[in-house]
């Protein structure tokens, strides 16, 4: 039995109230402690942003160039992305479990490249999320696509398997071959994702506008990279999508289709946490791929 507590002084700061700060991440102040938590893994509390690895395009379109052999070509750029997302597949078959990287995992699927991209289906259980102790599951949605009922619908009932256990639901805006890539598209589709539920929004970058697609969404939204550019126009466009009220990026061919992955995924946490000018940020680029490039320095 542990000894008794016989001191009569104590100190309980009766003159200090009890803080009960906000939450920092926007429309999240009234989610379950652990939804928070678990969002605070995926942004950065000091920064308010966050720097996502996508790597999960093999669910639908295979070995995608860069992704061929995700020990090789990815685990080195896993210490420097805040959070990785991935398939379940991925994560349980190559990923080291010993990683205190969060992920967020792709939870909808179905189709191949070779079929209608919108019809897809829910594809794995929030139950297996939680035992993989992910902090977050994502879920394609067409809006204006052939099967955007049944996508949407998919979001909705993994929002409501996610309050359950307090994970956040990553809504992913889809754009099909005929759909103009604007910033009301974009206005509309990101709100419908909102509007039922998502916890946070992945969308594509537009150069006119945008600063109302983020002001119009009531929940982070984070950039999605899209085709490979040059670096220092990736870098651009994630510098003004973050200056332009995005909550962050969530790239992938512009990260490990780069010449220097690792290096362009550290360049891009300058821009978004440090706000670090793009041209800064090329710079700061071609420096890191300078110095590995030095007789001695590590891989």
């Amino acid at each position: 039995m542990p000894e008794q507590d016989f001191t009569e002084k104590k100190n309980f700061y009766e003159d200090i109230p009890q803080r009960n700060s906000a939450f920092f991440l926007k429309g999240a102040g009234a989610y379950d402690w652990g939804m928070q938590n678990r969002l605070a893994r995926i942004f950065n509390p000091e920064s308010g942003k966050t720097v996502m690895l996508a790597i999960d395009h093999g669910y639908f379109q295979g070995p995608t160039t860069g992704l061929e052999r995700i020990d090789i070509n990815i685990l080195p750029l896993v210490p420097y992305t805040d959070a990785l997302f991935c398939t379940r597949g991925i994560l349980r078959s190559v990923i080291p479990a010993a990683t205190r990287t969060p992920t967020v995992l792709r939870a909808t699927g179905g189709p191949s490249i070779l079929k209608e991209l919108s019809n897809e289906q829910l594809a794995m259980d929030l139950e297996d999320a939680v035992r993989l102790n992910t902090c977050g599951v994502g879920v394609q949605v067409f809006v204006g696509g052939e099967f955007e009922t049944q996508t949407i619908h998919n979001m909705t009932r993994l929002v409501d398997a996610g309050y359950k256990v307090g994970l956040p639901v990553l809504g992913v805006t889809a754009v099909g071959k005929d759909m103009a890539r604007d910033a009301k598209y974009f206005r509309l589709a990101t709100r419908i994702c909102a509007e039922l539920g998502a916890q946070m929004v992945k969308t594509y970058y537009v150069p006119q506008g945008f600063e109302t697609v983020t002001a119009g969404c009531p929940v982070p939204i984070v950039m999605a990279g899209g085709k490979k550019l040059p670096e220092l126009e990736a870098l651009t466009m994630a510098y003004r999508a973050v200056q332009e009220g995005a909550a962050g990026v969530d790239m992938g061919r512009n990260i490990f289709q780069s010449e220097s992955p690792v290096a362009m995924l550290q360049a891009v946490r300058k821009v978004v946490h440090e706000a670090m000018k793009p041209e800064l940020a090329l710079e700061f680029f071609k420096t890191l791929i300078s110095e590995s490039n030095k007789p001695g320095a590590q891989a």
